[in-house]
């Protein structure tokens, strides 16, 4: 019978990608998700597909994808979690090497409690859980030729067994398939550097990582506060009751959603809960959401009694690479944004790739303009990822995604290691934000900040073109990158003036001097100081629309 090596069904969070890529670089072939296959053929997240059409319209969808990929896929298959539901798929599968990968209550809540992207699993994890589990363990038994449980077990020993049981032959690698002969040992972990009396941290990027918490709030802790925006409100409950079930005492505070966090207000509400609550300095803050919730959470932690432990759990594009990593933390104020704040590193940052696949696409592509940030200032690898396959930069089922982001995360965490107060190296790290925060300010912060670093950039490079310092290939191929992810590259023409007086209380500003980090080349940023105003007036002409 032709068709894939193995296939691997189970429920949501078990693992089967993590355990599906290994298995593949065991036997030499490749790997496939039917999840990834339909978020593809929809052009936007499974979450979306729910909500925007409903579950009906979402299993006809998979039923497709997993018709195509029984038939076309001769290595490693994964299916959703709930694709046994269909008969049809059933009855395909018989007599096929599946494999049946479970784990019980406790384990799922842990490893899915940051499930934002879990349709399924929204308001009640531990219930819906268990009612998903008792309609669906019959048909996952039915279709398996073997049941591996992945409870207190590595991913390797998940495969090792497969292997075993099927008695699947480890092989070569496939064609176009690189066997390194290295498995993967659970998530990436970035190391930055502690500078200026800041202890050293991890930086994690992989999935199911919620097991790693406890390890970070650490032994002396007995109070946690679990920081999170509105939208995330039944994941910042599901880690908060996960910590109440550890023994910690634990609280949720809601914040309001993206920048209406970060004011002064918020941060005093914040205070008053944990003032409340007799926070001492042992005790921990964790921020769950984006980069907003992340600067709150770590200003928050910053000033209470000078300074307490915090760990930043990101869950958008934007979070991960930038917001979450350096304890650069902050609020706004009408004169500005981030003009309030303090560095304040957190004791551990986890970024979990399962929580981008709920991000609307809008979302997702605004994160990708510190990634491409990070490619122009450092890393070029990373721009010919994107230009590689533009629309797989656009999704989180893309195929370069996890490594785009590890990329982005360690350009931060080399600088920040570097220069903590941004005294001198760090200043990199702004490429494109001078004016970028100044439209952020005129469009009083309802605008993604994504956007407008991207046309930040576009500002910059012809700033660099205008002044002598940049070639005319580089400064046109910050167009066509950011461009070919659907960023954009044009802001109203009528606002220089007010953007120019928004960028002389620009925090790099000296005095009135304007300060602008431009490129003499791609990976080569430099300070450009007091530019001609008849130069800044021409480089925002190109960007005018």
């Amino acid at each position: 019978m032709s068709g894939p090596l193995v296939v691997l069904v189970g429920p949501m969070g078990v693992g089967k990608s993590t355990v599906g890529e290994l298995l593949a670089a065991r036997l030499g072939t490749t790997y496939r998700d039917t999840d990834a296959d339909v978020v593809a053929a929809a052009g936007k997240p499974i979450a979306e597909i729910f909500y925007d059409e409903g579950e009906e319209h979402f299993r006809v969808l998979e039923r497709r994808a997993v018709e195509a990929a029984v038939a076309g896929h001769t290595g490693v298959l994964a299916l959703g979690g709930g694709a046994v539901l269909d008969a049809a798929t059933r009855e395909l599968l018989a007599g096929r090497p599946v494999a049946y990968l479970s784990m019980d209550v406790d384990e799922a809540v842990r490893r899915v409690g940051l499930g934002a992207a879990r349709p399924l699993l929204a308001v009640n994890p531990r219930r819906q859980w268990r009612e998903l589990m008792d309609a669906r363990r019959p048909l996952y038994e039915e279709v398996a030729r073997t049941v591996v449980a992945t409870d207190e077990t590595t991913p390797d020993e998940v495969a090792q067994a497969i292997i075993d049981a099927l008695e699947l032959p480890e092989g070569e690698a496939a064609p176009g398939v690189e066997n390194t002969g290295m498995t993967q040992q659970g998530p990436t972990r970035i190391q930055v550097a502690g500078s200026a009396g800041s202890d050293p941290y991890e930086v994690l990027v992989g999935h199911q990582l919620l097991g790693e918490l406890p390890q970070l709030i650490g032994e002396r802790a007995r109070r946690v506060a679990v920081l999170h925006p509105e939208a995330l409100a039944e994941t910042g409950e599901a880690v908060r009751q996960d910590l109440a079930d550890q023994g910690y005492e634990a609280i949720a505070i809601q914040l309001p959603n993206a920048e209406e966090a970060k004011t002064v207000e918020v941060a005093a509400y914040c205070w008053k809960a944990l003032g409340q609550t007799g926070f001492t300095r042992t005790d921990v803050v964790v921020g769950i959401g984006g980069g907003a919730t992340t600067d709150v959470a770590g200003f928050v932690a910053a000033s209470w009694l000078r300074g307490v432990r915090w760990i930043a759990i990101p869950t958008t594009v934007l979070g991960m690479v930038d917001a979450a990593v350096g304890g650069k933390t902050g609020i706004n104020t009408a004169e500005g944004k981030n003009l309030v704040g303090a560095f304040h590193p957190p004791a551990g940052v986890l970024c979990d790739l399962a929580a981008l696949d709920s991000l609307p696409v809008n979302d997702y592509v605004s994160g990708m303009a510190e990634i491409i940030k990070a490619g122009f200032i450092a890393d070029p690898v990373i721009l010919d990822l994107v230009e590689a396959d533009p629309e797989g930069a656009r999704t989180p089922a893309g195929p370069h995604t996890a490594e785009l982001i590890e990329r982005s995360i360690r350009v931060k965490a080399e600088v920040v290691s570097s220069d903590l107060k941004e005294s001198g190296l760090r200043e990199i790290l702004n490429y494109g934000h001078t004016l970028a925060h100044a439209i952020e300010k005129n469009e009083r912060y309802k605008w993604r900040h994504g956007a407008a670093v991207s046309i930040g950039m576009v500002f910059a490079a012809e700033l660099g073109r205008l002044a002598g310092r940049l070639d005319d290939a580089t400064a046109d191929r910050h167009r066509t990158v950011l461009e070919s992810v659907g960023l954009p590259l044009t802001y109203r023409g009528d606002q220089w003036p007010k953007l120019l007086e928004n960028m002389k209380v620009d925090k790099k500003s000296r005095g009135d001097l304007l300060r602008f980090i431009v490129l003499d080349g791609i990976g080569k940023p430099t300070v450009l100081e007091g530019p001609d105003p008849a130069v800044l007036l021409a480089a925002y002409g190109e960007v005018s629309a």
